[in-house]
């Protein structure tokens, strides 16, 4: 066995004095200078200065052993091997996992007096290891990271946790951000449950709710039992909140022109652009693509809502990472009418969009969801009979009849009837309505003389009766006017 004594080590009067004074010294004065303890959770997140940081494999540590100059300095660096201990001289193998700086050094300084007169033992942080957290819940990407430490002038710096929620992918429009759970484990083998409400984050700036991370911490970010648009659309906004930039995939079924599935990006899409199912719009406007995936924007990319919509009704169902379905309420009509952004609900993947049927639309609600920028560019109205131009026009929404007509040309001034035409309806019941509509182009829109047309309907401009007349007679004598021309070839 070693014995070293520390007065056979000085040279000098003056250092012999100087041990003299530092063994008269109680031991607790050799010591660091004492640092209380961090306290008892009590439910608020600790900030970064209370957090005790504790050792783990692949750490690197300075041990310095009082007048051992050949223990300490450039030898006395170490690293925490993967099972958790450190390898030290005289002392052999140690298991040094779950302790924090402090309570090594005291471990170290106790374990050494078998070889120390006066053993003064400190242990220093060269090199942490990187942290290895698990994240679940309400994330884009559960499973398990590894965050690499922050190197700064001053100390180390330890990732976050709005750092590990980035990682991740960011939170779903469905995380209960105020119940947020930390699981830490701790030497004694109970975990620390530490509860976040970063909500307050957001809304205060509270730093402390950011809480600094640990090696082997557990982060669960609960599912919210009320979806919130309003509070979803300032999430949204967060540096931990998902990529705005990607694609989302939703359904949507009901009332629009093209249900189905499809990809919506963040931008403002216009109607029509995306034709097949699953394609990603690519004629943004004015929205840019810094804003996240909406509800109107997914109907625009399904072609536009058809007239007879219910915008009151409309329902998002979205499947939770708990595996349970939310439905989330939204009435559009509001949206038009008021300006109402929290309505226009900000998507996520998965979700379903449901647009059922009015029941009791009048003229004046259809014609303000034409007016909406979720309805389709334009309508198709077959025109038949005597016009100029027979055939299928393409008109913007909310045209009437009138407007209509002029659009294939007019009518035939020889032969069209223009006291009256007749409108032929599909009915989203599947059933069909005919009726007639007396023509006066000075009138203005009115559901009884100049209606506002609806995409399929049919308008049948009849003949006048000097045309019918004529045609009659051309169907009677044709043939007799053949024979005519065939004897008259011959000379007959």
């Amino acid at each position: 066995m070693i014995y070293l004594d520390c007065f056979k080590r000085s040279t000098s009067p003056i250092t012999a004095l100087a041990l003299l004074t530092l063994i008269a010294l109680p031991h607790t004065a050799l010591a660091a200078p004492p640092s209380s303890s961090p306290p008892a959770y009590s439910g608020s997140p600790a900030s970064p200065a209370s957090e005790v940081y504790t050792l783990g494999a692949g750490d690197r540590l300075q041990i310095d052993v009082f007048d051992a100059p050949e223990y300490s300095g450039e030898n006395g660096r170490y690293q925490v091997l993967v099972d958790g201990s450190l390898n030290l001289p005289l002392l052999g193998n140690l298991s040094v996992k779950g302790m924090t700086l402090k309570q090594l050094s005291e471990d170290l300084s106790r374990r050494y007096r078998r070889f120390y007169k006066r053993p003064f033992t400190t242990a220093t942080l060269v090199a942490p290891r990187p942290l290895t957290i698990g994240v679940s819940g309400e994330v884009n990407r559960t499973g398990t990271y590894t965050l690499p430490l922050a190197t700064q002038e001053g100390g180390t710096q330890f990732p976050t946790l709005t750092r590990a929620l980035q990682t991740a992918g960011g939170i779903t429009q469905s995380a209960d951000v105020r119940q947020i759970q930390i699981r830490r484990p701790q030497r004694s083998g109970a975990d620390q449950v530490i509860t976040v409400d970063l909500w307050q984050y957001v809304t205060t700036g509270n730093a402390r709710q950011d809480v600094s991370l640990r090696d082997g911490d557990s982060i669960f970010i609960p599912t919210v039992s009320a979806q919130n648009p309003a509070e979803g659309r300032v999430l949204a906004d967060t540096t931990f909140a998902a990529d705005k930039a990607k694609p989302v995939s939703v359904a949507i079924v009901g009332e629009v022109f093209r249900p189905g599935p499809y990809l919506v990006t963040g931008v403002n899409a216009r109607p029509g652009v995306a034709g097949v199912p699953g394609a990603v719009s690519d004629n943004p406007t004015t929205l840019g693509s810094d804003k996240p995936p909406t509800v109107t924007q997914a109907i625009q990319i399904a072609g536009g809502i058809k007239p007879q919509a219910d915008l009151r009704r409309i329902q998002i169902r979205r499947m939770t990472r708990s595996g349970t379905d939310q439905t989330i309420d939204v009435n559009l009509l509001e949206l038009i009418r008021s300006g109402d952004l929290r309505q226009d609900v900000i998507l996520q993947a998965g979700d379903t969009i449901s647009i059922p049927v009015a029941k009791d639309l009048t003229a004046a609600e259809v014609a303000e969801n034409a007016r909406a920028n979720f309805s389709p560019d334009f309508i198709r109205v077959n025109i038949v009979g005597e016009v100029r131009q027979p055939g299928t026009v393409q008109v913007p929404p909310n045209t009437p009849l009138n407007q209509a007509l002029l659009s294939a040309g007019g009518f035939d001034q020889r032969r069209a009837r223009k006291g009256s035409v007749e409108l032929i309806r599909l009915n989203p019941d599947g059933s069909v309505t005919r009726r007639k509509v007396s023509i006066d182009f000075a009138q203005g829109t009115t559901d009884e003389g100049n209606p506002l047309l609806q995409n399929n309907d049919i308008v049948v401009v009849g003949r006048s009766g000097l045309a019918s007349v004529s045609d009659t007679l051309s169907t009677i004598f044709g043939p007799i006017t053949g024979v005519f021309n065939f004897l008259r070839i011959f000379g007959l």
